[in-house]
């Protein structure tokens, strides 16, 4: 039982030496691999080691038991200890997603309800950067297009975490269940009858590449400059700072216009593209090898919701785990970890189950 540790340990002590030495500081890439690496391998060990001292002194008490009666209350108590050290190192043993790593780019784009759509997009992108503060992590607002009440008819984040965050900690390994369509039902402000309306915004969630993850060749880019514009269509620059590209193989298009410089907001816009090219390469991974993925809704359409914010009874309901809570005032502030562990929850379950059939 958990033979494959026994590697996985010798692999650890290894990365450990490796990390110690300063040679490899000399290189940040490599670096930085490496304590990604240590990070992912470090629960793993400890969970093993202490499977390992609960099953020897479990087997321990079963041969005093034998002698001596007063050591059965030990093998129960150490049966369970054992038990959940076992639970513990196979969920932990899981097949991970290898974005889960990363930092994330995320997208929330107004949908259905126009400037009501437009307000509760600007409450999302709060709420991912009130939640973003919360863990430590910093935040870049990429592109933003708002609306002429203010809210955002879209816009792009980046989220970050600062060092190496532990395995499922991570921004895409906490924020990747958020992709979808979110649906809010409250009275608009633009109501003047007090009456409640249903609206849309769709969120997406994109592990930020690095360089090495996606290859982009300058020829296959096309990229086009005009001059920004800001709510109404009213300018903002008197020069072409905005940059719009198009990656020609498969028709991604990215358009920046929030920084000053053209410059800037190519680079913006690079970020983002690659993240989108990143996805792709993704999905066509998975469907290649017929592997069955949750796909993020990329239409906004009340129709297709994840979740529903109910403003009137201060209750949030995400349909896909059967969660509710009565908190919709604290979770719009950030307070977003219990409904994200109840999908990291209903996953991890999927998975053991998944691997329970093979």
């Amino acid at each position: 039982m958990f033979e494959s540790c026994v590697d996985l340990v010798a692999e650890y002590n290894e990365v450990e030496q490796q990390l110690a030495s300063p040679d490899v500081h000399g290189d940040q890439a490599a670096a930085r691999q490496l304590g990604r690496r240590y990070a992912q391998l470090r629960p793993v060990v400890a969970a093993y080691r202490e499977w390992v001292t609960a099953s020897e002194d479990l087997e321990a008490a079963r041969e005093f038991v034998v002698d001596d009666a007063s050591f059965a209350e030990e093998v129960t108590s150490l049966e369970a200890r054992t038990d959940l050290a076992a639970e513990k190192l196979t969920t932990l043993l899981l097949p991970r997603d290898p974005m889960d790593d990363k930092d994330v780019i995320v997208e929330v784009k107004a949908g259905e309800g126009g400037e009501e759509s437009a307000l509760f997009a600007g409450d999302l992108a709060r709420m991912y950067m009130r939640y973003a503060e919360r863990h430590g992590w910093t935040t870049e607002v990429l592109e933003a297009v708002e609306s002429d009440l203010g809210g955002y008819k879209d816009i792009a984040i980046a989220v970050k975490a600062k060092g190496v965050p532990e395995p499922g900690h991570a921004p895409f390994a906490r924020l990747k269940f958020e992709g979808g369509v979110h649906r809010v039902q409250r009275v608009p402000v633009t109501e003047s009858q007090g009456r409640i309306h249903t609206s849309a915004a769709g969120v997406l969630v994109l592990p930020e590449a690095e360089d090495v993850d996606v290859t982009i060749d300058a020829n296959d880019l096309r990229i086009d400059v005009y001059r920004s514009s800001g709510p109404g269509g009213q300018s903002v620059n008197t020069t072409d700072s905005a940059v719009r590209i198009t990656h020609l193989p498969t028709g991604v298009v990215v358009s920046c216009q929030n920084e000053k410089s053209q410059l800037q907001n190519k680079e913006s816009a690079m970020r983002i593209l690659r993240a989108r090219l990143l996805a792709v390469a993704e999905e066509q991974a998975a469907q290649e090898a017929s592997d069955v993925r949750r796909s993020q809704v990329r239409t906004v359409d009340r129709s297709e919701r994840i979740r529903t914010y109910n403003f009137p009874e201060n209750r949030l309901s995400d349909h896909r785990v059967g969660f509710k809570s009565h908190n919709l005032d604290q979770v719009l502030d950030g307070d977003l970890d219990a409904v994200i562990d109840a999908c990291v929850a209903a996953d991890q379950t999927s998975r053991l189950s998944e691997v329970g059939t093979h």
